[in-house]
């Protein structure tokens, strides 16, 4: 290769070495290709240098070259979608670059081996227009990386991760930057005992107003940056009429009734008595939904946006949408005043509350108003209001599909939800359960209504469905449930058919016991886990036998299925399916990220907790006991939330034995009893924002053993035919 006169090659040389390399080119390879001096080699990494500052290339891990825009030879890769087709696409898990991610099909050595969320240390090549990756080596899901914060000082610096179970710190490595007291994402390297960590991402304060969500975010994996063809391609739809063949429905007051903080509105309801003979004395009514399909076709970069993360995600500070803003908060949502695109499910409801007819157009909708559940129960209730003509009716026929819903006898769990109270800047103002009203049963009673009906409608045209599938509980669930209900003196027969009145005659018999809400707890445990699948398994827990999803395009990937779905059996125009979607591929993706979610904002609402109870650490509070285990138990703070643990260690000075049948910690000397539900006061030691972990003693402080008994060892006892470990309680010396 020819050298410039200053014996160095030129920018376009070096380009020309870097993009028809074989293997990866770092400085010393292209040292090596173009026969430099020592001397040489200085000036080229100073040239180098200068080649990244003017955007020609970047450097990935290893110091290897790439044309800027471009990918390394070889790289961590992460799979982000397995298509309908069953290729597999991945993205460069570290990218830098201004320009959007470049999208890899990845040559699976084994087909269905890589699951999305999977890495992969790959070889890579340009192939015409697009990249193909040849997988090396499955890397880690996410478990070589961790979220937590930097202690110590100057160059000693230690990760403490942000898990709750996460008791280790881990040496530093490499801050990258980063200082004592910052949040941040860490690559952990090594093998025990030596494991190190290494900073590739400083996230900020994590005490700060918004950090909470921004750790599940990056703790979870969750995607919160659109690519921008799919931001170009929003903002085109976005400015697409709304089409004429739509029914007009834009004279009829619907209304659309949600949270009061709600970032987008899917849904809208109206209703009026039925005029029909057939149906006297019934209801007509109509479910008006987003008309996503319409914005979002399949194939798209907005669909394989909206695929790849399933759901929006929900916190208290923020929202991560499915969509892009410009639909999912404007063009999309049903907002007053406003003509809207909507799929409309139009119901005729029997006086009993059943389901007579259903119909489903495209439609044009002018929301009447946008009510918050509060107000909304507020005009019923007071009889007065400006909206109460419209929102009497729909209390009319509700009242008939509540009738037909209590016939049906659905599972009857109503277990508090806590509600973030932030104030503009992001601070905590106040944690407390979210009010259940009238209002809130109306919206789910129809939305409920509308869904049956889309899978009722879908099986009549033999057309795929993405169920919600929700299957009875397993046998060995039942039988550990039947042990649990025995410690209360509550009889369960597991002979019976199982339905949800069932559980719901448990609930009955205890009615206002001081128990009852363990035992809420318990039948929630026994339950399966929903899940989406286009097979029909029916929805135990609503006492369904045909349910989908289709009230909520907007946030859920799953819904705009169904929409497509109904768009194209009753061929009502553009944005239907293609044909070959692999809907049970799709729901078992679908399902995961939606787990995925749950847990990101559980976990973010336990740091709100931990945060607000910060300021409590060293009082004493009511507390119920959740969960116990013969290394303590847990409780959470009555009228609050958030689950800490109480050692077995600080009990007292006894021994405690573990009776898992009974699910309690029983003093051997003194017979104390720590059993699931038990109310008691209990000193708050510690509450750790970042973690969401709470810590409790007991009020009268850590106990100590008797001298007698301080180095006795450890016993075991047989009971039920099972060993039961004795504890040590107290420190050793």
């Amino acid at each position: 290769m020819r050298k410039s006169k200053a014996g160095l090659p030129t920018r376009q040389q070096i380009m020309d070495f870097i993009t028809s390399s074989e293997t990866p080119a770092g400085k010393r390879e292209i040292a090596r290709a173009f026969g430099l001096t020592a001397q040489e080699k200085i000036a080229l990494k100073a040239l180098l240098k200068d080649m990244a500052d003017e955007g020609l290339i970047d450097s990935a891990p290893g110091r290897a070259f790439h044309k800027m825009g471009g990918v390394p030879k070889v790289t961590v890769l992460r799979i982000a979608d397995v298509d309908d087709g069953g290729n597999v696409w991945a993205v460069p898990e570290r990218w830098e670059s201004e320009s959007p991610p470049p999208r890899l099909r990845v040559r699976e050595r084994k087909r269905g081996a890589l699951a999305v969320g999977a890495r992969i240390l790959a070889r890579t090549e340009e192939a015409g227009s697009g990249w193909i990756a040849h997988p090396m080596k499955s890397l880690g899901a996410s478990s070589e990386q961790m979220i937590g914060v930097l202690r110590g000082q100057g160059d000693r610096l230690w990760l403490q991760g942000v898990e709750k179970k996460e008791r280790r710190e881990f040496p530093v490595s490499d801050a990258g930057g980063a200082e004592a007291g910052d949040l941040v994402l860490a690559e952990r390297a090594g093998r025990p005992p030596r494991i190190t960590a290494r900073v590739v991402q400083r996230l900020g304060d994590p005490f700060a107003p918004r950090s909470f969500s921004l750790i599940a975010i990056h703790q979870f994996g969750i995607p919160d940056r659109f690519a921008e063809e799919a931001l170009a391609e929003a903002g085109q739809v976005a400015r697409q009429p709304l089409g004429e063949a739509r029914e007009d429905l834009t004279h009829l007051p619907i209304v659309a009734i949600d949270p009061a903080d709600a970032r987008d509105h899917d849904d809208a309801v109206w209703a009026a008595p039925d005029d029909d003979p057939a149906n006297a004395g019934g209801w007509k009514a109509i479910v008006a939904i987003a008309d996503v399909s319409f914005y979002v076709r399949l194939g798209s970069a907005l669909d394989r946006e909206a695929r790849s993360r399933g759901n929006s995600v929900y916190f208290p500070d923020r929202v991560v949408p499915m969509l892009p803003e410009v639909l999912s908060a404007d063009v999309c949502s049903l907002k007053e005043g406003e003509d809207r695109a909507a799929l409309a499910c139009h119901l005729q409801i029997t006086k009993s509350g059943g389901l007579k007819s259903w119909r489903f157009t495209r439609a044009a909708v002018r929301i009447a108003a946008n009510i918050a559940y509060e107000d909304a129960q507020e005009t019923i209730d007071a009889g007065a209001g400006p909206m109460l003509d419209t929102l009497r009716p729909l209390w009319g026929c509700w009242e008939a599909l509540s009738a037909a819903r209590d016939k049906r006898e659905p599972l009857a769990l109503d277990l508090p939800e806590r509600r973030v109270v932030l104030d503009e800047k992001g601070r905590i103002m106040s944690v407390a359960p979210r009010e259940r009203l009238d209002a809130h049963r109306l919206i789910e009673d129809y939305m409920i209504a509308a869904n049956v009906a889309a899978a009722k409608a879908l099986e009549a045209k033999k057309a795929p469905v993405m169920y919600r599938v929700h299957e009875p509980p397993a046998r060995e669930k039942l039988v550990a449930l039947k042990e649990y209900l025995d410690t209360f003196g509550v009889s369960f027969a597991l002979g019976q058919v199982i339905k949800p009145a069932t559980f719901n005659r448990i609930l009955d018999k205890v009615a206002d016991a001081d128990f009852r809400p363990q035992i809420m707890e318990q039948v929630l445990r026994t339950q399966t886990q929903a899940y989406y699948a286009p097979a029909n398994h029916g929805h135990f827990g609503l006492a369904l036998g045909s349910y989908g999803h289709f009230t909520s395009p907007i946030r859920r990937y799953a819904d705009l299925l169904v929409h497509r779905a109904l768009v194209s059996a009753y061929e009502l125009g553009p944005g239907g399916l293609g044909g070959d979607e692999d809907f049970e591929r799709i729901g078992e993706a679908i399902s995961k990220l939606e787990r995925r979610a749950m847990e990101a904002e559980r976990d973010t609402i336990d740091r709100y907790v931990a945060a607000y109870l910060a300021e409590r650490v060293g009082e004493t509070v009511e507390a119920r006991i959740t969960g116990v285990a013969n290394f303590g138990f847990f409780a959470t703070v009555e009228g609050i939330g958030g689950d800490g643990l109480m050692p077995v260690r600080d009990l007292g000075g006894e021994y405690f034995r573990f009776d898992e049948g009974a699910r309690m910690l029983v003093g051997e000397t003194s017979g104390e009893e720590y059993a699931l539900g038990r109310r008691l006061r209990l000193r708050l030691a510690e509450a750790n924002p970042v973690s969401g972990a709470l810590r409790f003693e007991l009020p009268e402080g850590k106990g100590a053993l008797p001298p007698s008994r301080r180095d006795g060892p450890r016993r075991e006892i047989k009971r039920r035919g099972r060993p039961s470990n004795i504890r040590h309680q107290g420190r050793r010396k």
